[in-house]
């Protein structure tokens, strides 16, 4: 019991959206280690989801996959009722799922486009409009954004940015709304980090690699470990930050 005492995060219970691979499921687990139940959302990988609840079983912890599409928000309130459901309540929402498409701004679709927007923008509204519904005061949200909306460093990435920079401004007035009940909110804005989405070794990391301050690509634990940070009872007094993890890429 006293083992339990000292976690950080015992008690409380968490939602990841998209926490089924890179930095959601580091995010996931570490949560989880620091004593949460995590529910998380997936996708279209039930196999890498049920991989993320056995390890966070087999250390001794609590988990919930959930398949549920963060551009449809029927099943992200779905998803926010699931996790209530299962667990209790819900303290702590990380708003990670996200994808990347992309081009040249005159080659996006519209329905790229769209779809980008359903997933990386409404997906964050709905999921945080509801997941506050549940709150009560010590509530964390975090959302993950992205260095690009400070350095964009190469072309291509007008429409992800849009996107990450609608987050980064969610944040900032969301702030003034939840203050007053005790619940914070603050973006984690990941530089280039070693993901399925942008593998070290890959295409963008020839072109930012030499970019790196520290001279290499970032680990989805390193991205995790400051969001733990902002979940923790520590970072009661931040809110409506925006924490940059990106070895100094926009330095």
């Amino acid at each position: 019991m006293s083992h339990t005492a000292s976690l950080p995060l015992a008690g409380k219970t968490a939602l990841v959206t998209g926490g089924s691979r890179s930095i959601g499921a580091a995010v996931a687990r570490r949560l989880a280690a620091d004593g949460a139940a995590v529910a998380f959302t997936y996708s279209a990988s039930p196999a890498r989801a049920q991989e993320v609840v056995a390890a966070i079983e087999a250390a001794g912890g609590r988990a919930l996959a959930i398949q549920a599409d963060a551009g449809d928000p029927a099943a992200v309130r779905a998803a926010v009722a699931r996790t209530v459901e299962a667990f209790g309540g819900l303290d702590i929402l990380v708003n990670n799922a996200g994808i990347a498409l992309g081009g040249p701004i005159g080659e996006i679709t519209f329905e790229d486009y769209q779809r980008m927007i359903a997933v990386n923008v409404t997906g964050v509204f709905v999921a945080t409009q509801e997941a506050a519904r549940h709150m009560q005061a010590g509530g964390r949200i975090v959302h993950i954004g992205s260095s690009m909306t400070r350095y964009a460093a190469f072309p291509g990435a007008s429409l992800y940015t849009l996107t990450k920079g609608a987050v980064a401004g969610f944040n900032r007035s969301l702030v003034r709304d939840l203050g007053p009940r005790g619940i914070t909110v603050n973006t984690v804005h990941p530089g280039p980090t070693d993901t399925d989405m942008n593998p070290d070794g890959g295409p963008v990391s020839k072109i930012v690699g030499p970019g790196m301050a520290i001279g290499r690509y970032g680990k989805a634990e390193e991205v995790a470990s400051v969001v733990a940070y902002l979940a923790s009872p520590e970072a009661s007094f931040v809110t409506g930050a925006d924490l940059v993890a990106d070895g100094g890429f926009t330095a």
